[in-house]
């Protein structure tokens, strides 16, 4: 074995000997931190799928809760004489209020699902024919081929199956609003002693501050977000049923609702209802001519009120990037399905702030900003948050 001085005299001159290191110890650590990194996500992934069902009831309460908070607090500071509003007063009559119009807005939308899987049926006869025209101008063989090829199939038996998948979807919908009203209704009930518990949790008046700030900022975005959302939607939705009613469509008034409804999914809501209206009008009228003007107004009326008048009231409030929602919007549709389409943006909204606040995390804010440019301790000062 080499002695040190025997080492130093054999190391070439202008070179040093390596420093003693343990072989790979960097690596090791790395490669297991990533392992637990991907098992974590995986086990978070799997627990978001198994239990959607329940984690999207809790994420619509949330929304639902953070939507009238402010409303509960103005009405809780307001007087009746010389009495104030009790808070829990204030909260239970918003919990009504709340049940009274997620079991209305429901129930006009199994309404108009009833509506358009009735008006589908009446429809079965003429489907054939009218998809069959559209490729007459290839050749009378290719069209009459077409809709042999159609008669030959069995619509009736996907009606029926549909049919069920409607009755599921009633029942879903209704287990579903009675599990919202109890979420909300428990956030109501702990909203009182929210301030005390983040006291006691956090032991820093500071930070603890910051925290409220932080989450008062994620509740003004996201019903900002979501009132000029609901602006935006009902000017869409009105729009289109109008023009379904100039054109004499059977299914206006559900063309109308499904636009609205639709209108809350990023990007991809716009091009199935402008899809959606434009095959109930060739199915219904057979004419290509007045179908393409249909598709040709609707998809303006979408292009317009997408493109024009929801970033001009959105302005900078949100801060989100357009990529950023593309990939909220498949990540959440992949995890919760259609659910998981409406949430996506409240959800990037909440994260994206959360990590403007956590150092470690504010890469990812940046990247999920418009702008590169995220919220800071300075934004919420301004905004009096």
């Amino acid at each position: 074995m080499a002695t040190p001085q025997l080492a130093k005299i054999m190391t070439p001159k202008g070179h040093s000997p390596e420093p003693n290191r343990e072989p790979h110890g960097m690596d090791y650590g790395k490669i297991q931190t990533i392992a637990l990194v991907i098992i974590a996500f995986a086990v978070v992934l799997f627990l978001l799928v198994q239990a959607r069902f329940m984690l999207i009831a809790l994420a619509t309460a949330i929304i639902i809760f953070a939507l009238t908070s402010d409303v509960i607090n103005f009405i809780a500071r307001q007087k009746i004489g010389r009495v104030h509003v009790p808070n829990w007063l204030a909260s239970l009559g918003a919990l009504l209020l709340i049940s009274l119009a997620l079991i209305v807005l429901s129930t006009i939308f199994l309404t108009q699902v009833n509506t358009v899987l009735s008006t589908t049926i009446s429809y079965l006869e003429r489907a054939p024919q009218a998809v069959a025209t559209l490729f007459k101008w290839i050749s009378p063989e290719a069209e009459q081929t077409i809709l042999n090829s159609l008669s030959s199939i069995n619509i009736s038996s996907y009606v029926r199956t549909f049919a069920g998948q409607a009755g599921n979807l009633a029942s879903g919908i209704s287990s579903f609003t009675v599990l919202v009203i109890l979420f909300v209704g428990f956030l109501f009930a702990e909203r009182v002693w929210f301030d005390t518990k983040l006291n006691n949790l956090v032991g820093d008046p500071v930070q603890a501050d910051k925290i409220r700030r932080i989450i008062t900022s994620i509740i003004r975005r996201v019903n900002y977000y979501l009132l000029v959302k609901t602006v935006v939607s009902v000017v869409t939705g009105g729009m289109v049923f109008a023009v379904a009613k100039a054109f004499k469509l059977d299914l206006a008034s559900a063309l109308g609702v499904l636009t609205f409804v639709l209108n809350y999914i990023p990007n991809v809501g716009s091009i199935i209802a402008t899809v959606m209206v434009a095959l109930v009008a060739f199915v219904q009228t057979g004419d290509p001519t007045s179908t393409g003007a249909i598709f040709v107004i609707t998809g303006a009326i979408q292009f317009v009120n997408g493109s024009i008048l929801d970033p001009m009231m959105m302005g900078h409030a949100l801060r989100v990037s357009s990529f950023g929602i593309i990939i909220s919007l498949a990540f959440w549709g992949a995890v919760w399905g259609i659910p998981g389409m409406f949430l996506s943006v409240p959800i990037m909204v909440m994260l994206m702030v959360v990590c403007s606040h956590v150092p470690m995390l504010r890469p990812i804010a940046v990247l999920l900003s418009r702008q590169g440019l995220p919220d800071d301790e300075s934004d919420l000062i301004a905004n009096n948050l």
